[in-house]
């Protein structure tokens, strides 16, 4: 049944099959992230119908609250356009980054198990979000704030570092680059640990989203952290292709006219830029990049060009899904989102790790 309307779809469109498959993927996950969208706004210690939901958008969306005067409440309006919304779309605009930032991390490093948590990214980015923030210097201009940049900042130099204490030749060993990620990941720990010492007052501005959450979401930490994530997924995108071929073999990469080097470089400030725009927003949240992109190679395709794409949408409704079970599990009380998306990732980072030692015993 589903092969037919692809084809007739295919027909119509005048698109080979392949290209027709992939756009029904895009628009049902697409969809599911609306729904997706609607549920967290609908559900909390609060529940709003989705009746309500509509009334409010209508008559708060300019042009149509001419046409529509539904009688909503101040409350609920405030509620859903000041609180939950916005709430909403950073949790999803978060996933997308993570999942886009493991993508290409595992596409450039060769590594199944790298994405921004396991070598250290989402750590330099947290540590230079949190300086900014307990130094005074994370303030807001004009609606945007100036802590995306001291995340990037921190991101970039500890990739840069990580990939250069791992590299062994041309190579990036699995080994080598997780116990480097982790023992940098352990070192600026400790430093924020020592923030928590010397600066109690500006660490408790910081101390429950370094946990992970998305409970102090506005909508200025969007729109701060949005050109971060379009401009860096924009450039990783554009090397969707080249990501492919090095799939295949850097020698093989290099002999299809990639150039390695130039990519790496621009990949990992891309990669920088997306996840220090992630971090900023939700804190530390683990796993996110490397659950993602996993199952959109299992399920869909390992081609980057789809791949990435693919697990945007995915892991925007996987982490709104996350963020609005952490705010049901133990209402009224909540819990941060990194402890679920830990919680869900620990055990597939230990299927991933026994999957990998059975390889290559083989």
């Amino acid at each position: 049944m589903l092969d037919n309307i692809r084809s007739v779809i295919a027909k119509k469109l005048n698109k080979p099959k392949k290209t027709v498959t992939w756009l029904l993927i895009l628009l049902g996950l697409s969809l599911l992230l609306i729904c997706s969208l609607v549920l967290s706004i609908s559900v909390g210690y609060i529940d709003i119908p989705f009746s309500n939901i509509i009334k409010v958008f209508l008559v708060n969306t300019p042009g149509l609250d001419r046409l529509f005067h539904f009688p909503v409440t101040p409350t609920e309006t405030a509620l859903i356009l000041q609180i939950r919304f916005p709430r909403a779309l950073c949790a999803a605009l978060v996933g997308a980054a993570l999942s886009i930032a493991g993508a290409a991390y595992q596409g450039l490093f060769r590594n199944p198990m790298a994405d921004p948590y396991t070598i250290g990214a989402s750590s330099g980015a947290a540590l230079g979000a949190t300086s900014a923030v307990v130094l005074g210097l994370g303030i807001t201009i004009m609606g945007i704030s100036t802590r995306p940049l001291f995340a990037f900042i921190g991101c970039l130099a500890t990739v840069l570092g990580v990939y250069t204490i791992s590299r062994v030749g041309n190579k990036v060993p699995v080994q080598t680059l997780l116990l480097s990620g982790i023992a940098v990941s352990i070192l600026f720990g400790a430093i924020v640990n020592a923030y928590h010492t010397l600066f109690p007052e500006q660490f408790r501005q910081t101390a429950f989203w370094l946990m992970g959450s998305f409970s102090y979401a506005e909508w200025s930490d969007l729109w701060s952290a949005l050109p971060f994530v379009i401009g860096g997924s924009i450039v990783i995108y554009l090397f969707a292709r080249d990501l492919n071929l090095l799939a295949l073999g850097e020698s093989e990469a290099t002999y299809l006219g990639v150039d390695l080097e130039k990519m790496k470089k621009i990949l990992l400030i891309a990669t920088a830029f997306v996840t220090a725009a992630a971090v900023s927003v939700g804190g530390l949240i683990a796993f996110v990049g490397l659950i993602i992109p996993h199952l959109v190679r299992m399920i869909f395709s390992p081609d980057h060009r789809i791949l990435m794409v693919s697990s945007a949408l995915m892991g925007a409704i996987f982490l709104v899904l996350c963020d609005t079970l952490s705010r049901i599990v133990i209402a009224p009380t909540e819990l941060p989102v990194g402890v679920i998306t830990a919680v869900c990732g620990g055990p597939f980072f230990l299927y991933l790790m026994r999957r990998k030692k059975k390889i290559d015993a083989s």
